[in-house]
């Protein structure tokens, strides 16, 4: 014998979460700018990251969501954010990602160390402080991208349900 309470479930609405991660930046690739960043590059500037701002399109006038998780690993500066949804712009980029019309990210920073490479005349950046990361149409790094992108689901509400009775630790976007 199991031990299981069932009861009637109404759902009345599913809530979107806005949670999704990707890579803001991919090491070794040469952007659109004539640009590479190099491995290490953020390693030193990565302890806040409530620092670092999530902004639409590059304008610091239009926030739109926050960082739970910013990392370089061997393949580049991995993210994971959520969009807030009682922001009117978070609400238009999550209707986009959602479509598949939207999924570049692109940083901003202010370079510390840099060399060219003598082969490409690409500017290696080394060292840069990483203000901000932005949800973008046409990112300067091709590869950098949303990977994983959460939208409604029954896992989600099953998420949701835990939450409610109490078997929830987490409180992070986990896509």
């Amino acid at each position: 014998m199991r031990d299981e309470l069932t009861a009637p479930l109404w759902v009345k609405q599913l809530s979107d979460s806005g949670c999704f991660s990707g890579y803001a930046s991919v090491f070794g690739v040469i952007d659109r700018d004539g640009e590479i960043v190099a491995k290490g590059a953020f390693a030193d500037g990565l302890g806040d990251v409530a620092a670092i701002k999530m902004l639409w399109q590059h304008d610091p006038a239009q926030p739109i969501g926050l960082f739970d998780h910013i990392a370089e690993n061997a393949h580049g500066l991995f993210v994971r954010g959520r969009l807030l949804m009682d922001v009117a712009r978070a609400r238009e980029a999550h209707a986009l990602m959602r479509a598949g019309a939207i999924d570049g990210l692109s940083i901003g920073f202010r370079v510390r160390e840099e060399e060219r490479d003598a082969t490409t005349g690409a500017r290696i950046i080394l060292k840069a402080d990483l203000w901000e990361i932005s949800l973008v149409t046409f990112p300067a790094n091709p590869e950098a991208r949303i990977r994983s992108f959460k939208s409604s689901s029954l896992r989600m509400l099953a998420r949701d349900i835990r939450r409610a009775t109490g078997d929830f630790t987490g409180g992070t976007c986990r896509p």
